[in-house]
């Protein structure tokens, strides 16, 4: 699997996938920090990655039929990255669950 992490997040979230042995790319480190939504979609759609992110904007994107994006969409609010990663930690046998079920959609509250 492969993901590439959003502005809104922090940078630690993608190495928590790292150290899991995944590909991740936070956008500040491949060029796209003010990418459109749609740029950043097209970017993760070439390089078969999934999307991690807050923003709203990406469960709309991905949830129309031509516009194919794989999203974990963080609902957490706002909240210190200590928080962020024991969340992942916690719920990361269910994340990789819907992922390997093929969901488009997965939300993390």
């Amino acid at each position: 699997m492969k993901f590439l992490v959003d502005n809104q997040l922090p940078r630690g979230l993608s190495q928590f996938f790292c150290n899991r042995g995944f590909d991740c790319e936070h956008v500040l480190d491949v060029g796209l920090a003010g990418a459109s939504d749609l740029e950043i979609c097209r970017y993760a759609r070439a390089s078969g990655r999934t999307i991690v992110s807050k923003d709203e904007d990406f469960f709309y994107i991905a949830t129309k039929m031509n516009n194919p994006i794989t999203l974990i969409w963080v609902r957490l609010g706002n909240c210190r990255t200590g928080v962020l990663l024991a969340s992942f930690e916690q719920l990361w046998p269910q994340i990789e669950k819907s992922l390997a079920s093929g969901n488009s959609v997965i939300e993390i509250r």
